[in-house]
């Protein structure tokens, strides 16, 4: 994994094929949900910003892969999170036990909701 990747796709480069396309995944279903975010890399991760907010992160470890939707979106959808491991920002998740389409759509749909609100 590049430590010093200054854009998504160099930072997908990087890490293992197999949670490339995961993550490929999940960045095209965000840029198809909400087509005017910007691509960048914050804090080391691949971000997915909107209104100059970053609205999604993800990223890979040699075991798994996080997505981090927002606290706000974590705690709203809570009960659907039950079989991942979660913290206050982030979901874990494998190539075995991938997050499902329809929960990544409304995870960044809520965000953005928030982000609509200016939420802080």
């Amino acid at each position: 994994m590049s430590e010093k990747a200054t854009s998504i796709d160099e930072y997908l480069d990087g890490i293992d094929p197999a949670f490339r396309t995961e993550l490929e995944r999940i960045r095209a279903l965000v840029t198809r949900l909400v087509p005017s975010v910007e691509e960048s890399v914050s804090y080391r991760m691949p971000t997915l910003k909107y209104k100059d907010r970053a609205l999604v992160y993800f990223t890979a470890s040699k075991k798994h892969m996080s997505f981090y939707p927002s606290s706000w979106a974590i705690d709203e959808f809570k009960d659907r999170l039950e079989g991942y491991r979660t913290s206050a920002h982030a979901i874990q998740f494998t190539l075995d036990k991938p997050l499902p389409t329809e929960l990544i759509e409304d995870l960044v749909l809520f965000h953005k909701r928030q982000i609509d609100e200016n939420q802080q």
